[in-house]
């Protein structure tokens, strides 16, 4: 599911002159039987909501006094989220005669037209305090304190993210709730500035409208109302021949796979893509079987070289909905990945059906994960929201690429991509003829129905620049294809390394003359500069080759320094 939870305003909304109706009362029965959360947020203080409505109990968490308090109706348990305005506050305005005024645990209330007296008290005496209305009332709250911010903390509190949440409600102090959840809906008697903002308006008013949203909830998990949510859509770049159209994804529901050749971009469009979705507040679950993602900025990583990660590590760390986990596999031999993924993937299920999280699961080396012949046969449940991430796609299980709805290729062949792709499940190709790529760029084609043909897209980088690929190239294990080979004059040797650390290692032990015979060659720098994709590095290399003479010992040296300056290597 994508709505685990309603939030619903109370007066105008779920209730008419005070009161849930039965109808209402029985629709959020069924919300509550459909295993999702019911919340209530309202302006009114909690000594109010127990007079005039005997379903509190039916609510999860209520945030009362428009985002200040928040009460546990379990637990009985009260939680101001605010300190309350000083005494001198209210005494200064009985004294400019304000009234009524109600005082809550925070809020300070009255009413219009009483606003303009509020506003000259709070200037007069230097607080830092906001006024919000709703309709006729005027309610008082530190600065920041709104039914938003209300919201998000017992969202917080219950394992929810509020893009797992529809609000609904009628009034000017709704705004900032309806736009802060996933999908924002107003009801027909909604102040007409809030029908405006809102992703949807019922048909029906107060309760009525409530019990219609509840309805499409049940019937459909609000899939109808997607085409409303483009607010959320997340950009990838623009058009390489139109910097106007902008190319956009949906960031829940779809798949997509990323393939190319190695060295091509991969790891840097996905960090931006990443970095995009957790900034609209979309939670993120990379499986990193070579470290690529070890310096993702904001995640948690787990495991590394000398410690693999643990199935409840992740699951602790996507306990918390702003918690982002990079499952770190370089510590696991290529052969036992797969039975770590095998095992990490249904707990990952299981908090997705319970918490609609992580909102996206990243698979890295998708080829080695879930590769043609091995189970699971079928992409599993909750498969959406996945981006798959390979440099052989025909070696990805079929079952799984069918389920791909957008396919990005890069590298130095993106046609040819989207055809191996197209085989592997098939499927006639996209006419697309040969397409050259600049760096950053992509050829981008939508599988879904009504997808545009495929179109070279400049992606946006990543704000938060790293070292690509260090630790996956010193500590990592690249495939025997991709590693480096001693092999000396006459190739009398065959000494593998499958990292910088062990070619720094190997390349201390054997002789100056299968030293010097690697250089002089430019083997070393061809691997730099074709597998690192380290043309600086490569540079250095040459330089050597070029200026070093006979002296092995220094070479080594000069090679360890440059090394050591690009990749984080152990101690």
């Amino acid at each position: 599911m994508r709505y685990l939870a309603l939030a619903a305003d109370y007066d105008g909304t779920l209730a008419r002159d005070g009161r849930i109706d039965d109808a209402t009362e029985a629709a959020l029965h069924r919300l509550k039987a459909s295993g999702r959360r019911l919340l209530m947020v309202t302006g009114r203080e909690l000594d109010e909501l127990h007079e005039v409505c005997p379903q509190l109990e039916l609510f999860d968490r209520v945030v009362a006094e428009n985002g200040a308090l928040l009460f546990d109706p379990g637990r009985r348990e009260e939680i101001p989220l605010a300190e309350r305005p000083p005494d001198r506050f209210v005494r200064r305005l009985r004294e400019r005669g304000v009234g009524p005024i109600s005082v809550g645990r925070v809020i300070v209330a009255t009413w219009v037209p009483h606003e303009h007296a509020v506003l000259e008290t709070i200037h007069e005496l230097g607080l830092e305090l906001q006024v919000i209305f709703n309709k006729k009332a005027v309610m008082v709250l530190p600065t920041g304190v709104n039914k938003a911010t209300g919201l998000e903390e017992a969202l917080r509190r219950l394992g929810l993210s509020p893009r797992n949440v529809v609000a609904i409600g009628d009034a000017e102090n709704d705004h900032a709730m309806l736009h802060g959840a996933e999908c924002g809906v107003a009801v027909s008697n909604a102040v007409p500035s809030l029908a405006e903002q809102a992703d949807w308006a019922t048909a029906g008013g107060r309760g009525a409208g409530v019990s219609e949203l509840i309805g499409r909830l049940l019937d459909d998990d609000l899939e109808g109302l997607s085409p409303r949510l483009r607010r959320h859509d997340v950009p990838l770049g623009r058009d390489r021949d139109d910097e106007e159209d902008e190319y956009r994804f949906p960031p829940y529901g779809v798949n997509v796979l990323i393939a190319g050749t190695s060295g091509s971009g991969k790891s840097t469009m996905v960090a931006g893509v990443l970095e995009r979705l957790a900034g609209r507040g979309y939670q993120a679950c990379v499986v990193d079987p070579e470290g690529d993602y070890a310096n993702l900025p904001g995640a948690i990583v787990l495991g590394g070289p000398d410690a693999p990660p643990a199935v409840e590590e992740v699951l602790d760390v996507l306990q918390d909905p702003e918690g982002a986990a990079v499952v770190n596999l370089i510590g696991l031999s290529m052969p036992h990945r797969p039975g770590f993924f095998d095992a990490l993937m249904p707990r990952l299920q299981e908090l997705r059906a319970r918490t609609g999280r992580p909102h996206w699961l990243v698979i890295d080396e998708a080829h080695h994960l879930l590769p043609r012949g091995r189970e699971p046969a079928t992409p599993p449940s909750g498969f959406g929201g996945t981006l798959l991430i390979t440099v052989h796609p025909e070696s990805v299980a079929p079952e799984i690429l069918g389920a791909v709805d957008r396919v990005w290729a890069v590298g130095e062949d993106p046609a040819r991509t989207l055809r191996t792709f197209c085989e592997s499940i098939g499927e006639p190709p996209p006419g697309v003829g040969p397409t050259r790529l600049e760096p950053g760029e992509c050829l981008a084609w939508d599988r879904e129905p009504g997808g545009r043909p495929p179109r070279v897209v400049r992606s946006i980088p990543p704000k938060a620049e790293r070292r690509r690929h260090s630790r996956k190239y010193a500590e990592g294990e690249l495939p025997p294809e991709l590693s480096f080979y001693f092999r000396g004059p006459g190739g009398r040797l065959n000494l593998r390394a499958q990292n910088l650390v062990l070619f720094l290692q190997i390349g201390e032990g054997v002789d100056d003359e299968t030293w010097l015979h690697h250089l002089r060659r430019g083997d070393f720098a061809r691997w730099f500069e074709q597998v690192l994709k380290d043309r600086a590095l490569a540079d250095e290399s040459r330089g050597l080759a070029r200026d070093l003479g006979d002296d092995a010992g220094a070479g080594r040296s000069a090679l360890r320094e440059a090394i050591a300056g690009r990749y984080v290597l152990p101690e």
